[in-house]
């Protein structure tokens, strides 16, 4: 049930996951109220910018009553001005349920009816076609928003479903859906407002998620196949710094470890300290942990915000600035930093596993090396993956760049932050995934002493579809498939409710 300013990250990722979307009752009466608002402001014969004024620097010039309904649309239509390739469908859907939970605060001015045409179009799983570029995250997210409204007026394109893209009007038209006629300020508070960029870190935060619990299987998987001690993940060194983030993993590693026969097996070793790769794993994961905590407090308070402009206070409009996404931009940013590093630390542990002198593991994890060459370019392209993610990973929030002839002289670049880090999110799911497989392979030399049983399983899902690595064969489709099972959260579901706000 979505309550406007009260939903979490739970609802959220369910939206995000596609689960059906309902909305409660509660709200429809502050929707109502601002609209009649919006009615009472023309009635008086004032002039309020947005209602019967003209947008950005042409907003001094008064539009005349008979007139509103076609500013309204040509606002959308001459704001359906991106380029790129479309949003993935889950964006979408998250940017039409982010401006309802937005516009059902009751301070948009919008009727009841432009609510209902959107939730009515997610239950349909009717998404607009939306271009990725072509928002720098001022003034609101104008283009991608203006293509996600376009489709309720019968403009641009729709896919219901996993069906092609079609004409707008022609699926409003399968659906037994006329298009929207808008009404004053309509226009105007759909294309206001962040949702297009919050709708895309979020997209990274919950990917991000996956790929976090992925890295730590991978790094006491990878701790186990090394034959390394666990005395790193003691508790009381952890307390002893008291960050949470490092307590919270620590603790989750000892966990996965536990119960495995190849640890027992090397109790009694003189093996003191391991590489930094694999003991510093707490630290350096912990402190990704606190970072991702950060951000998600952000997008869940924005996620709930009013972002368009102006708002509505009973018959008083207010203009400011809501719609600028500098919250949103610096998340996009710290979700990138710690995908960066949680990519680089996975990819040191499988640079240690294929070197025989540091891991005692057969050379590039394979026998019957010099004829086999086994994870040896499987690592390359880990270190390409990572290099990329380092040029990447320069923040743009510290960006901006003048717009609208001035008028909008700073903005946040919020939405190609967002973009950037989704990026980086899928380069780090290539390197854990390759370092699983790695990992895996390591674990098995051991045979016949077995892993723990919650790493086990882990090792038992990477079977299912990439086999033991005894000769050389074609690695691109396991690498494709482990990376694949990385976002799909195939992994770490074991860990993700301990770590992340339900």
């Amino acid at each position: 049930m979505l309550r406007p300013g009260k939903v979490t990250l739970a609802e959220l990722r369910a939206v995000w996951t596609g689960a059906p979307v309902a909305s409660g009752e509660e709200y429809w009466a502050g929707i109502d109220a601002s609209s009649a608002a919006v009615g009472a402001i023309l009635d008086s014969g004032r002039t309020v910018y947005g209602v019967n004024t003209g947008f950005g620097l042409l907003a001094q010039t008064r539009i005349p009553a008979e007139r509103l309904e076609e500013l309204q649309r040509n606002l959308i239509l001459s704001h359906c001005a991106g380029l790129g390739d479309p949003l993935d469908r889950r964006i979408v859907r998250l940017m039409m349920v982010l401006k309802v939970i937005g516009l059902g605060r009751g301070h948009s001015g919008v009727r009841r009816s432009l609510v209902e045409r959107l939730l009515a179009l997610v239950e349909a799983d009717a998404l607009p076609v939306v271009p990725s570029q072509g928002s720098v995250g001022a003034s609101g997210d104008l283009a991608p928003l203006a293509h996600m409204s376009a489709a309720l007026i019968g403009a641009g394109q729709m896919a219901i479903g996993d069906e092609a893209p079609v004409p707008a009007a022609d699926a409003l038209a399968l659906l037994g859906l006329e298009p929207l006629v808008l009404g004053p300020k309509e226009g105007l508070a759909l294309i206001n407002g962040t949702q297009a960029s919050t709708a895309i870190a979020l997209d990274v935060l919950f990917t991000a998620e996956r790929i976090f619990g992925s890295a730590l299987i991978a790094g006491a998987l990878s701790l186990d196949a090394l034959k390394g001690t666990d005395v790193a993940f003691d508790p009381r060194i952890h307390e002893a710094r008291g960050q949470p983030g490092q307590i919270a993993v620590a603790a989750i590693l000892n966990r996965l470890l536990d119960g495995s026969e190849i640890r027992e097996s090397h109790e009694g070793c003189d093996r003191v300290q391991d590489p930094y790769s694999f003991r510093c794993q707490p630290q350096v994961m912990g402190a990704a942990l606190d970072l991702m905590r950060n951000a998600a407090r952000t997008l869940q308070i924005e996620a709930n915000a009013v972002s368009d402009n102006p708002l509505l206070f009973g018959e008083e409009a207010l203009s400011g600035g809501n719609f600028h996404a500098q919250p949103v931009a610096f998340a996009a940013d710290i979700l990138a930093l710690a995908l960066c590093e949680i990519g680089s630390i996975s990819e040191r542990r499988l640079a240690v596993l294929i070197d025989p002198k540091m891991s005692g593991l057969p050379p590039f994890l394979i026998e019957d090396s010099g004829v086999n060459s086994g994870f040896m370019i499987a690592q390359v392209t880990a270190a390409a993956l990572v290099s990329e993610n380092k040029s990447l990973a320069f923040p743009a929030s510290v960006d901006t760049i003048p717009t609208s002839a001035g008028q909008e002289d700073h903005v946040s670049m919020a939405t190609h932050g967002a973009l950037k880090s989704r990026r980086i999110a899928r380069n780090a799911a290539g390197v854990i995934g390759v370092e699983l497989m790695a990992a895996a392979q390591g674990v098995d030399f051991h045979a016949p002493l077995k892993t723990s049983p919650a790493l086990g399983r882990a090792v038992a899902a990477i079977r299912t579809a990439v086999p033991f690595h005894a000769r050389d064969r074609y690695l691109a489709d396991d690498m494709a498939w482990v990376r694949n099972a990385v976002l799909d959260g195939a992994f770490s579901g074991a860990v993700e409710a301990d770590l992340f706000a339900q």
